[in-house]
């Protein structure tokens, strides 16, 4: 007589599986799990936090996710990717041009960049538009002229745009020789090619909903943005509530204070885990420049801070693969401290 018993499933090959498919959602829960049993008051203020940024954030998203399935169901992404093409070094002061002014939050530039880099336009001008856009938007202009002062906040409008042309060039150096071919993770996008290849041009059809296919399209490219986006940025939003509520100020104002070359590194490399937001430094930084703290060295952690902030670092490690990561890291890094020097000298100067 034959054994018909069905095998039984590998357990550890379906955890590994749900693990893989849901690391991220995993990693919040476990993290909310745990505050929930050893500090349930930071777990309800961690929950809340993150609902409240997500919240802040929808319209920004919202436009961004539209923006990218819309590309995608009427083929102009082959449109786009056309415009990036012909004269490398205009696309990326158009593109850090572009990141310095735009009203787009680290966060809400994500599937922007996911649908760039896919449709193949040049990681050049992509990473010029992302290591601008986290520094400066017209509402952090506003503020940053109101709690500094104007030529604060005009100096760092130019730094976000300097920045943005310099990693720009920086990497089409790089891609130049070679390097940086497949910047995106597998599974993002349909795997984008840095530049190295643009898809042959097809017709667009404005009209996509009067299609099946395209609606279709649209449909699935808006949830799978959506559920990616979602994921992602709780986990960003519930460490940046741990980060505001385990790195008392003064900490960071016993670090940055002083004159000199010194805390303009400080800055520099303070301003990547210290960094509260963009709204929450400013007044941080007034409060010690006006202790007597460099100018160069407030500009240092702005910028440093802005660029590596936990939602933008997490995004750039969400869609790209780690070497493009790390020359994002290595990129901020070394243009804040230029910032913050250059800012030092024309403060010195005049």
């Amino acid at each position: 007589m034959s054994d018909a018993t069905l095998p039984r499933p590998d357990w550890r090959n379906s955890l590994a599986a749900i693990w893989r498919e849901q690391r991220v959602w995993i990693a919040s829960a476990l993290i909310l799990l745990a505050l929930a049993i050893f500090d349930p008051a930071q777990a309800r203020s961690s929950a809340l936090f993150a609902g409240g940024a997500l919240l802040n954030t929808a319209p920004y998203l919202i436009l961004s996710i539209a923006i990218a399935a819309w590309a995608g169901a009427t083929g102009a992404d082959n449109l786009i990717a056309r415009a990036f093409t012909g004269a490398p070094l205009l696309m990326i002061g158009l593109a850090a041009l572009a990141g310095g002014i735009s009203p787009f939050c680290s966060c809400g530039v994500i599937p922007l960049i996911a649908a760039l880099l896919a449709m193949g336009v040049p990681l050049s001008a992509v990473m010029a538009f992302w290591l601008a856009s986290p520094i400066m938007d017209p509402s952090m202009f506003v503020l940053t002229a109101g709690v500094l002062d104007l030529e604060f906040a005009i100096a760092k409008t130019l730094t976000a745009i300097g920045l943005g042309i310099f990693g720009g060039v920086v990497v089409h150096v790089l891609a130049g020789n070679g390097a940086l071919a497949d910047p995106l993770r597998e599974g993002i996008g349909n795997g984008g090619c840095g530049g190295a290849k643009i898809r042959a041009p097809k017709p667009v059809v404005w009209r996509f909903w009067a299609e099946t296919d395209r609606r279709a399209k649209f449909g699935k490219t808006a949830i799978s943005t959506t559920m990616f986006l979602a994921k992602w940025l709780t986990l960003a939003f519930v460490l940046e509530s741990l980060m505001l509520a385990w790195i008392p100020a003064e900490t960071v104002t016993a670090a940055l204070g002083g004159n000199g070359l010194w805390p303009i590194v400080t800055a520099t490399l303070v301003g990547v885990p210290a960094y509260l937001n963009g709204y929450a430094a400013l007044p941080l930084v007034g409060g010690l420049m006006e202790q007597g703290m460099a100018p160069g060295a407030g500009m240092a952690f702005l910028v440093a801070g802005g660029v590596t902030s936990i939602p933008a670092a997490m995004a750039v490690w969400a869609l790209a693969k780690p070497q493009v990561f790390a020359l994002y890291i290595g990129l901020s890094l070394s243009g804040a401290f230029a910032a913050g020097l250059l800012f030092q000298l024309w403060v010195t100067m005049a």
